[in-house]
């Protein structure tokens, strides 16, 4: 997989300025288009529990990041101000993240209109975002984890 170098060290810029667990986790984004965002978290001692899995805080992380980065990516291309929040979330861990570990969200089109919609109504508006957690080394495309976030935002 391609690393799209300028849109990770974005990443990182903004968690080290905002976000600092962020930086912590060295975040690596592998596909940012309109449709699709996927990022790796490496596989080290930093981001493992005690049983030498991924710790499930660093997959909120990761989760976090592929839904959030769909939705900033929209906003930005708007030149509207939008505030983004995650209202809530909910995941299904399914096996033991063991490797680097992919975060796939295919939610850009919903995304793009939830934005637009938040827009034009000035009202907040939500919609659940669906992220898939796979550890290709190990598993190819099985997932290890899904994730739902309601995704909130509200033009400022």
């Amino acid at each position: 997989m391609k690393r799209l170098f300028k849109e990770t060290w974005g990443v990182r810029w903004f968690g080290w300025r905002k976000i600092p667990l962020i930086w912590f986790v060295r975040p690596e984004v592998l596909v940012l288009n309109p449709k699709e965002v996927r990022i790796r978290i490496p596989f080290r001692r930093r981001v493992k529990n005690h049983l030498g899995s991924m710790y499930f805080g660093v997959l909120a992380v990761g989760a976090d990041l592929a839904g959030g980065l769909a939705a900033m990516e929209h906003i930005r291309k708007s030149d509207v101000n939008v505030a983004l929040i995650f209202k809530d979330m909910q995941a299904e861990f399914l096996k033991r993240a063991e490797g680097d570990t992919v975060f796939t969200c295919v939610d850009g089109d919903a995304i793009q209109q939830l934005v637009q919609s938040s827009i034009d109504s000035g009202e907040r508006m939500e919609m659940p975002v669906h992220i898939i957690a796979t550890v290709p080394d190990r598993f190819q495309d099985d997932p290890v984890a899904r994730f739902r976030l309601t995704l909130s935002l509200k033009r400022k």
